[in-house]
């Protein structure tokens, strides 16, 4: 049983939590946060799951985070905090060997270098979007783009109301594709939990790819699929590319759930 610790614990990380908790392939040790309110209370308890996970809720205002992992060690750390978040365990975790999943959509460039110095110690992967559907639509958008380079190109990103800037995700697309990130169409309306769309305009014909996630547990299905295919990993800091693309070239098997 792979073990695992959740960093953050906001209404993305209740849902990855509440996918961790009802696949009996992975343990949920622990959930850190920074907020003391639910500090110490059994997260299937909270979250209503009947599982025999032996998680906690720790503050990291009250508990050491040295001190979380040498007493609750976990095989992997999974990070759906903040842009800072990765400065409050990345250390201990990578001298501890300990594999580590981020989900924060935003890095600048000060944490991507940090990430790449904790992948010398132990395996990092990170991804701005880390649901399986939106970077298979990635992957699939650049070899569209790379079969007819001057095609027409638009991107649309759909979020919540209250969602400030433009996604993170839309500006990975708009990057692989070569297109200027002023180049994003944003709409931002309602509880919409997140839709991207990449529009191919030929002469005659409109090919688009969509995704659209239906809830957050999509999150919490990535992160199980990518702790998955890190499990065999060593040191280095790894992406959705570099786990997805041996599906497409070879004769890589899906690995078994």
């Amino acid at each position: 049983m792979i073990k695992i610790g959740l960093v953050g614990f906001g209404k993305t990380g209740k849902a990855v939590a509440s996918v961790i908790l009802e696949n009996n392939r992975f343990s949920l040790e622990w959930v850190l946060r920074q907020r003391t309110l639910l500090d110490h209370r059994s997260i299937p308890e909270f979250l209503g799951i009947q599982s025999e996970n032996p998680g906690l809720v720790y503050s990291s205002s009250n508990t050491r985070v040295e001190e979380l992992l040498d007493e609750h060690p976990v095989d992997i750390i999974i990070d759906f905090s903040s842009s800072s978040g990765i400065y409050t365990y990345g250390e201990l975790a990578a001298e501890r060997k300990i594999k580590i999943i981020s989900a924060v959509s935003h890095y600048e460039e000060k944490e991507k270098l940090y990430l790449k110095q904790l992948s010398q110690k132990t395996t990092v992967f990170w991804s701005p979007n880390i649901t399986l559907g939106v970077n298979y639509l990635l992957i699939a958008a650049k070899f569209l783009k790379k079969i007819a380079p001057w095609v027409d190109i638009e991107i649309v990103e759909e979020h919540f109301k209250d969602k400030s800037g433009v996604s993170g995700t839309a500006v990975k697309i708009a990057k692989a594709l070569d297109l200027d990130v002023s180049d994003i169409n944003s709409v931002r309306a309602g509880g919409i939990v997140g839709r991207h769309e990449v529009i191919f305009g030929f002469p005659h014909q409109t090919v688009r790819l969509i995704h659209e996630s239906i809830s957050r547990e999509a999150f919490g299905n990535g992160v199980l699929f990518v702790a998955d295919n890190i499990s065999d990993k060593k040191e280095g800091l790894f992406s959705f590319e570099n786990i997805l693309l041996p599906y497409f070239f070879d004769d890589a098997q899906p690995v078994t759930r």
